[in-house]
């Protein structure tokens, strides 16, 4: 026999009669699969009955069932969560500990606008973590208000810190790094590989580090990127397959450390920085990325064909590269313009210097 729950008692809640006439409380909504309850108002109903109404998975040692910390834990357990990649997950999960460390135990319901622009604010020194922190709290708001568990999304509104000039806040390297870097680290050496993959794939560094020979078929790169998930077709071009042939790689990643051993995309962060510590060069592997990107624009790549090639989507990034490659382009022809005009008269100037017509 089952009967309705008290109008008083939570949505979509039945109550049974085991064969001794005890109560059993289920969450059932309509034909859905029935999930057994603690007896309502008993420890671990109140996260028993959000998880099942949420459809996410209850977990052992539930914090408050009102509090950020418990919002968080039934986030990271939903389907929204799960469905991004694994480096989102990761960036994420990092915001969210030192989130859960300084309001752990705040009522959710309680955070307002402010208190995310606030937090925003304590990260302003470092406009990517504020970014990062906001992306994180918008999805974690966006989640729960499609689920119910608040009415009001406090992230609604709230602006993104305003973005470096330049595709990203990470200095691009200059022809003389790579000069640079190469005259430090010869052919035949790791960190040369590790500079080569980067600088002639455009990959990111999650990616970089599972790119091997089993990924390249006909001259070709398949693989799809860590971050979005978009495949990219990344044709090996002489400069790099020179350098793969001279090693050292491994047998399932190009990129490797000591005894030819794969790297995670941390570590290889570490050992590159100090690499290029030691060539003198104060800059980042996603730097390498963004020269990639400009001298493949400069020598002409369309949007489309930067998009295939890095992986992005939208338009926006790849229309950076192709802008600031038609600027140089416009401003070389103007200035080659000018230094005719000014040439003395029946000359014409060529690279700063004058010839007879």
């Amino acid at each position: 026999m089952t009967v309705e729950m008290p109008r008083k008692l939570d949505q979509y809640v039945v109550r049974e009669y085991g064969r001794r006439g005890q109560p059993v409380y289920y969450f059932r909504r309509g034909k859905g699969k029935r999930i057994r309850l603690p007896a309502p108002g008993s420890p671990g109903y109140e996260e028993a009955y959000q998880a099942a109404r949420t459809g996410t998975v209850a977990s052992k040692a539930p914090a408050s069932a009102k509090t950020l910390k418990w919002l968080i834990a039934r986030y990271r357990d939903s389907s929204a969560y799960r469905g991004l990649s694994e480096a989102t997950r990761r960036q994420r999960d990092n915001i969210f500990k030192g989130v859960v460390e300084g309001a752990g135990n705040v009522d959710y319901r309680r955070i307002t606008r402010r208190k995310i622009v606030e937090g925003r604010e304590d990260r302003a020194a470092t406009p990517a973590q504020a970014r990062n922190f906001l992306d994180a709290m918008r999805g974690l708001f966006r989640w729960a208000l499609e689920a119910e568990l608040v009415q009001v999304d406090p992230t609604a509104g709230v602006k993104n810190p305003a973005r470096p000039k330049g595709a990203s806040g990470f200095a691009a390297w200059t022809d003389d790094d790579v000069a640079a870097y190469e005259a430090r680290w010869p052919a035949g050496t790791k960190e040369r590989v590790w500079l080569h993959v980067l600088l002639y794939t455009g990959l990111r560094r999650g990616d970089a580090v599972v790119l091997g020979r089993q990924h390249v078929k006909d001259g070709v790169a398949t693989l799809k990127t860590e971050k979005t998930g978009v495949e990219v077709n990344i044709p090996i071009l002489p400069e790099l397959a020179e350098t793969l042939e001279i090693g050292p790689t491994g047998d399932l990643a190009f990129i490797v450390g000591e005894n030819r051993k794969p790297l995670t995309k941390e570590t290889f962060g570490n050992f590159f920085r100090a690499a290029c510590r030691a060539a003198g060069i104060e800059k980042s592997a996603h730097g390498v990325r963004k020269i990639g990107a400009t001298r493949a624009a400069e020598s002409g790549l369309t949007v489309n064909e930067l998009e295939a090639l890095f992986g992005w989507t939208g338009g926006t990034m790849a229309s950076h590269y192709t802008r600031t490659a038609d600027r140089k382009k416009l401003a070389l022809a103007a200035a080659e313009k000018i230094r005719n005009r000014n040439a003395p008269h029946g000359k014409v100037a060529v690279r700063g210097k004058s010839r007879k017509e």
